[in-house]
């Protein structure tokens, strides 16, 4: 006949068995897209809340920035990204006039008369501003693909089409697609790299964004879901079953081996 203190070991043995393959079956919770943060040539700091593994039909992304120059208007977009000291162009989407795309947000404390109401103001003064916005990203348009062979692109902050070539707030964060919908993979780097000094572009660059089609992939513009939400708490709960069951197997060793043999 087995002894008690034999049976609960056995008993905690399968307990033990149970609980360890429950863990082992749970699914794990997904990593979130990663984002990036990069700095500009005056010191400006710029950081996206998604930059890798994007969906490719696209996604709403946040970006903020504080360092910025508010004398200087920006534009915050998606662009190709054409090498430190060169304008970031074209940018997918286009120019944003309606202010209601979400391709592009126009950033000015003091901008043309047109652009009263359509310009949106920087937060804090001098050279301490600050901006947060939504931007839409998707990976190409009509007439830019981003997931192309040799095409890196990025969200950006650049002056505006009042500054010329200034290259002084150009700063990118490049992007990358993950592949669903069939769409392949950017040739972006995910990781942030900071934007090259200040390099004013050819004589003549207006530094406008330049439409790059109307473009029609059917995006919502909505953020993609990170992952279950019953990821984590179940396996929270399973790692609390592994704990309890190896604090009652140390227990049981214990108490046998402090009990005698029958006489």
């Amino acid at each position: 006949m087995a002894s008690a203190s034999g049976l609960r070991g056995h008993g905690v043995g399968c307990f033990l068995a149970v609980a360890s393959t429950s863990a082992l079956l749970l699914p794990a919770a997904p990593a979130a897209a990663a984002g990036g943060s990069a700095t500009g040539p005056e010191g400006q700091k710029l950081t996206v809340s998604s930059a890798s593994g994007l969906a490719a039909a696209g996604e709403t992304v946040t970006v903020t920035g504080s360092g910025y120059n508010t004398e200087k208007g920006i534009y915050v977009a998606f662009c190709v990204d054409n090498g430190a000291g060169k304008t970031p162009t074209p940018c997918v989407g286009g120019v944003d006039m309606s202010g209601e795309s979400g391709a592009s947000v126009w950033v000015s404390s003091n901008p043309p008369s047109y652009g009263k109401g359509l310009a949106k103001p920087y937060g804090g003064s001098g050279h301490k501003g600050t901006f947060g916005v939504s931007l839409k990203v998707r990976a190409k348009d009509a007439n830019t693909d981003c997931t192309a062979a040799g095409v890196t692109c990025a969200v950006i902050t650049r002056n505006d089409h009042t500054r010329g070539g200034d290259q002084s707030q150009t700063v990118r964060i490049p992007v990358t697609f993950g592949t669903a919908g069939g769409a392949g993979t950017g040739t972006g780097g995910a990781s942030a790299t900071p934007s090259g000094a200040s390099t004013p572009a050819a004589t003549g660059a207006t530094g406008a964004i330049e439409p790059s089609g109307s473009g029609s992939d059917g995006s919502d513009g909505s953020m993609a879901s990170t992952g279950s939400d019953l990821a984590l708490p179940l396996g929270l709960t399973a790692a609390a079953l592994v704990g309890a069951g190896t604090g009652t197997w140390f227990w049981a060793r214990r108490r046998r081996a402090g009990t005698s043999p029958a006489s």
